[in-house]
């Protein structure tokens, strides 16, 4: 895993919100799905880094939160 310094094509990517996040916001993250990399960034703050992941480290992650 690690944070993007210089993301000169995150604002190209797709970003997606949860189904359950509220249109009032706050806590919510979002994620944007590379063929090689999965992006996740703060919903609140989208102009910092986003993390970038492996999809094998986020499907891990996203079974594991599901439990």
């Amino acid at each position: 895993m690690n944070a993007h310094v210089h993301q000169p094509h995150i604002d190209q990517l797709v970003w997606r919100k949860s189904s359950y996040s509220s249109e009032e916001g706050g806590e919510c993250v979002e994620v944007a799905v590379r063929p090689a990399t999965v992006h996740v960034r703060d919903s609140k703050d989208t102009t910092r880094a986003a993390l970038a992941v492996e999809p094998t480290a986020w499907t891990a992650f996203v079974e594991f939160a599901a439990r």
